[in-house]
């Protein structure tokens, strides 16, 4: 049973450190409540909205016409 207990905290430990590290904005204080919740919302940008991007129509050529129709 205490293995269990250590594996899960191991893995916990790992996963806050890789999280840390990757440079994500990671707020470990709980739940936000009253001026700080609505500044932070406030604070994000929003992405402006792109064109989306043209997706090319592939051509596709007519099929070969049967070798009995060319001899004619």
């Amino acid at each position: 049973m205490w293995k269990i207990f250590v594996a899960f905290v191991a893995f916990a430990a790992l996963g806050l450190f890789i999280m840390k590290k990757s440079g994500a904005d990671i707020d470990m204080g709980g739940e936000k409540h009253g001026i700080d919740a609505v500044q932070s919302a406030v604070a994000a940008p929003a992405s402006p909205a792109s064109d989306p991007v043209p997706v090319p129509v592939p051509v596709i050529p007519p099929p070969p016409e049967p070798a009995s129709a060319a001899s004619k």
